[in-house]
């Protein structure tokens, strides 16, 4: 398995995932798509635990991040977050879950079913197709505000006289 643009084979753990979601995450990444889309088939898959039963989530981002953290660990190649977008806690479990990878050691026994008995618990109407549009309304309204603020930025760090000449031709 070979990916497009890097002439790499293309090999992710089955440790954490369900063999289909993987399967079809190898494939994306063969057929050249972005790492967001592979991992996106983790999300999917942790989407439809929840729809299921399996557990449950205390919201869609939680749902969504559950499922990101598996595609790291499964070697998907996504880019950290940056600063200032998610919290510092957030940045360093995703660097150490892209480091660990397959090869990390799987939580002890007792540890791993407190995890799941915690996500037992939790409600799992937080997936339904209404929070995922609200949850995915919410991220566009970020991205669009980011995208009108950048330019105030870059203007706003340009000195006085710079900003004066540009207004006036």
């Amino acid at each position: 398995m070979i990916t497009a643009e890097s002439k790499q084979p293309v090999h992710l753990s089955e440790k954490s995932a369900e063999h289909d979601t993987v399967q079809r995450a190898e494939e994306d990444l063969r057929e050249g798509k972005s790492a967001s889309t592979a991992a996106g088939e983790f999300v999917r898959e942790e989407i439809e635990h929840v729809r299921e039963g399996k557990h449950g989530a205390r919201s869609a981002k939680q749902a969504i991040a559950i499922g990101l953290s598996k595609a790291r660990r499964a070697g998907v190649p996504l880019a950290t977050p940056k600063r200032g977008r998610v919290s510092e806690r957030t940045r360093k479990a995703a660097e150490r879950e892209k480091r660990a990878g397959p090869k990390r050691k799987p939580p002890s026994r007792k540890r791993s079913r407190a995890a799941t008995k915690a996500l037992e618990r939790e409600p799992h109407s937080t997936v339904s197709r209404t929070a995922l549009s609200k949850q995915a309304k919410s991220a566009a309204k970020r991205r669009r505000a980011a995208k009108k603020a950048a330019p105030r930025r870059k203007s706003a760090a340009r000195p006085r006289k710079a900003r004066a000449r540009k207004a006036s031709t």
